[in-house]
């Protein structure tokens, strides 16, 4: 039997509010967000006087605005969740001012982010942590705490003062099994520029997730891995964990993180050359961060453009979309993200052959690579340098920034160097140096399954002469490494389900890689596709493949078939 809420007779004021707040929390849980909102409403108003009860209504609605909300609205709302809690309730004062900082962080509000987390930083640090575990006495300050009073240090561009917060809890992680603790150690980790540490917690935190069935958590590990492989070059592994996320952050109603998710799929589809796909992200994206004021989701989405305009050889409009992000002006983006956006600026000015000085951006990317937080940005850098230097200095810079590459993880763009410096070489009529450039670089892209820049590249190496440089190369020569098992899966007769067991994928992902292997190779069938796979041509005939009792099937939509 339903229980009545608002029946007058079903206890005290009390009583009322915290079922309405109960039933709110799990209309949050559910994604039913305009009900959860109504919920908390109806349960501040029947608190009355009772103020533990009316903080909490408050840090319920301010986290469903985080979710759902423009997040400045969110930032303030619990803030003064976080006052009203202060004299009942020491986690919920700290759970709302955590939650609040991450509301300031999406807004890329660079003062209410930096003051909330030294509120954040303020509290004892053996206060009870937000996820409810009471520290033990005498025990380590919890990782929430640990990661405020890193980020502290962050914002104000003390890297070496960070790096002190937070590597006792990289030390520490070993012995982390929440998903909520991993996630911070995680972050903790992309923030230090340890990316192999970041994907490997991460993981772990999706993982212990998963096994505890706690859904709050894991769209957010899975925001984090995707960024974090998007760092390191693995774009297919990074678009799966977004795709995941995605459709998580829509099950529980979360547009704001949907939108994230959104923003690192545009990114990825930036890199594999689907300008439909990026735009259609970057749209998606940017139509929930315009209105709820997520500027960091704003940014990564323009970027994404812009990466993909410099993909395509379009340099200038490239530069025309980064420079008002990255400059002093009203349309400047997200304070965390200006410094990666750098390179991608200096690049495309000086491809476009623009006469905008762009010196000053290269020497503020310099202080930023001096602080120590991201391994790649030495060679960056460098490559930045080799843009604008004099042509008698561009050998040596080129060769340098190759060698700090070496020491830092992050394929694509040390396959980008490779093709800036093969692009140089041409240019100065040295086209068998251009070549070997060019050729290692189209390998690199390879690998991280960068299709746009293997394009770029390989038109570069037919310009230096390369008479292999055609796009007709082998079958598993234009395939990632996870469209090359499901398509050797397929040309052996396995059926779509047969495969997506066999590699631990669903049957839609496998269908999905499949239309993108037709694509590529240029086959509409999977007879066509077996025929190329197995050095038999493609077979091209009248489109259509064959069923296993003889009968023939339309090659339309072939990538589904065998189910």
């Amino acid at each position: 039997m339903a229980l009545n809420l608002y029946d007058r007779t079903a206890g005290t004021v009390t009583d009322r509010a915290s079922q309405l707040l109960d039933a709110a929390e799990r209309a949050r849980r559910g994604g039913r967000t305009r009900r959860a909102l109504a919920l908390a409403a109806a349960a501040r108003g029947a608190a009355g006087d009772d103020a533990p009860l009316r903080a909490r209504a408050e840090l319920l609605r301010g986290l469903l605005l985080l979710g759902d909300g423009p997040v400045a609205d969110a930032h303030e709302t619990l803030l003064l969740a976080a006052e009203s809690a202060a004299p009942y309730d020491a986690e919920g004062t700290q759970h709302a001012l955590a939650a609040a900082a991450e509301a300031a962080w999406a807004a890329g509000d660079f003062t209410a982010y930096l003051q909330t987390v030294q509120r954040c930083a303020a509290g004892p640090a053996d206060e009870t942590p937000p996820t409810g575990r009471a520290a033990a006495p005498g025990s380590a300050p919890a990782p929430w705490s640990v990661f405020r009073a890193g980020m502290r240090h962050v914002v104000l561009g003390d890297f070496a003062g960070a790096a002190g917060e937070l590597r006792p809890l990289l030390t520490a992680a070993a012995h982390l099994q929440q998903p909520d603790d991993l996630l911070l150690a995680g972050r903790a980790a992309l923030v230090l520029g340890d990316i192999t540490a970041a994907r490997r917690l991460l993981g772990r935190g999706l993982a212990a997730a998963g096994t505890r069935g706690a859904s709050g958590p894991a769209d957010r590990i899975l925001e984090f891995l995707a960024y974090a492989e998007l760092r390191a070059g693995y774009h297919q592994q990074a678009r799966a964990h977004a795709e995941e996320g995605l459709r998580a952050a829509r099950r529980l109603g979360r547009r704001n993180l949907a939108a994230q998710h959104h923003a690192l799929l545009a990114l990825v589809f930036s890199l594999v050359g689907t300008d439909s796909a990026t735009e259609h992200h970057a749209d998606a994206a940017l139509s929930v961060a315009r209105p709820h004021g997520l500027v960091q989701v704003s940014t990564l989405a323009e970027w994404a453009r812009a990466r993909a305009d410099l993909g395509h050889g379009r340099a200038e409009q490239a530069a025309s979309r980064l420079a008002p992000l990255l400059r002093p002006g009203p349309r400047r983006g997200h304070f965390g993200l200006w410094m990666l956006a750098v390179p991608c600026l200096v690049e495309a000015t000086v491809l476009a052959g623009l006469d905008e000085d762009v010196t000053d951006m290269v020497e503020l990317y310099a202080g930023w690579a001096a602080l120590g937080a991201d391994p790649q940005a030495p060679a960056l850098l460098t490559r930045c340098r080799a843009l604008t230097a004099r042509d008698e200095d561009c050998d040596a810079l080129y060769l340098r920034a190759l060698a700090e590459h070496e020491a830092a993880e992050g394929q694509f763009e040390h396959a980008r160097t490779l093709l800036s410096y093969g692009m140089w070489l041409r240019r100065r009529r040295r086209p068998l140096e251009a070549r070997r450039r060019l050729r290692a670089a189209l390998v690199g892209f390879e690998r991280c399954g960068a299709v746009l820049w293997e394009k770029r590249t390989r038109s570069e190496l037919r310009a230096a002469g390369d008479s292999a440089a055609r796009d007709d190369l082998g079958a598993l020569g234009r395939l990632t490494p996870q469209q090359q098992s499901v398509a050797g899966l397929v040309a052996s007769g396995a059926t779509n389900r047969e495969v997506a067991t066999r590699l631990s994928l669903s049957p839609r992902t496998v269908d999905h890689h499949l239309r993108n292997i037709f694509s590529r190779l240029g086959v509409r069938s999977r007879v066509e596709l077996a025929l190329m796979m197995n050095g038999g041509g493609t077979g091209q005939g009248d489109g259509v493949r064959e069923q296993g009792g003889g009968g023939r099937e339309p090659a339309g939509g072939g990538a589904d078939g065998g189910e």
